[in-house]
């Protein structure tokens, strides 16, 4: 969320505010002790997503404006951005043992420049202003994305390339200076900027590739505490709350969390605010920042 940020104190860092005990329960105060690596505190939820109105909401869409195509990643994007701001501890992750939570939401991604096993992928980061709407997300998705295509690198990426012509004893140096200088807080702006471990949430687009949604794993470098996949859209005969029979398009989402930065009541409340959200896909013609009102 851009915008006026709130005066950084002691101890906060860089791309967050500090959570100070008085914040935090017992419990999650001990946790980063408990368990001090993301990758050993994972938990996982499979869950399966009901959008049989969000396809019909962005057929609308792409029939009243055919040149600019929208995609359901687009509007999957917008709901996840809209659910980490009405649920602002799945933007918290842990470093030196303590609790932060960002002053931005960042989503990232990667693509592929080509639709082959040889093509390069490439890192896409997405800091979400609460002023956008489900359009203006996608409008700077497809022209980033292009943008990244047609140059064939970012500053990331750029990085990346050179680092891989290097020794690799060279790079096991790098990259052990590189945790130093993220455990200070010193790690570079500029390679933050267009790092996936540097985001809220790493979104991948299975479904793009007709894959179903699997459960990727967290990574101890960066601060990055949720990870979604999601898997192709497919019809699926439903049963609902009356008993009726229904056929209707589902997608699966394989959700991967650091449990440590809030408890199972939290993370479920959260799924199902997503799931509130694609059901009632008019809802992100509203900016990203604004409440909505809905039943749990």
């Amino acid at each position: 969320m851009s915008g006026s940020e709130k005066k950084r104190r002691l101890g906060d860092r860089k791309d967050a505010r500090r959570i100070r005990n008085d914040e935090l329960d017992a419990v999650h105060s001990l946790f980063p002790f408990i368990a001090p690596k993301r990758t050993e505190s994972e938990v996982y939820i499979k869950q399966q997503m009901d959008v049989t109105d969000l396809v019909e909401y962005v057929k609308k869409i792409n029939e009243k404006d055919p040149d600019h195509k929208m995609t359901y990643f687009h509007a999957f994007v917008a709901a996840i951005a809209k659910t980490v701001f009405m649920r602002p501890l799945l933007n918290r992750y842990i470093m030196a043992k303590k609790y932060y939570e960002r002053n931005n939401i960042i989503l990232s991604f990667i693509a592929k420049r080509k639709f082959k096993d040889s093509a390069e992928e490439m890192l896409v980061s997405l800091k979400v202003d609460k002023e956008q709407d489900l359009t203006g997300i996608s409008s700077y998705i497809s022209g980033d994305v292009k943008k990244i295509r047609e140059a064939g690198t970012n500053s990331i990426d750029g990085t990346l390339k050179m680092l891989q012509k290097l020794p690799r004893f060279v790079n096991g140096i790098f990259i052990g200076i590189m945790r130093m200088l993220i455990y200070f807080d010193l790690y570079p702006s500029e390679f933050q900027k267009g790092d996936t471990n540097y985001s809220s949430v790493l979104i991948s687009n299975l479904g793009s590739i007709k894959c179903d949604a699997p459960y990727h794993h967290l990574n101890n470098f960066g601060t990055n505490s949720v990870v979604i996949c999601i898997g192709q859209i497919h019809k699926q005969e439903i049963i609902t709350d009356t008993g009726d029979k229904q056929i209707r398009d589902v997608v699966n989402f394989g959700i991967t969390l650091d449990e440590r930065i809030a408890d199972g009541f939290y993370f479920a409340k959260s799924v199902r605010l997503l799931q509130f959200i694609l059901s009632n896909p008019n809802l992100l013609e509203r900016p990203i920042g604004e409440k909505i009102e809905y039943e749990d």
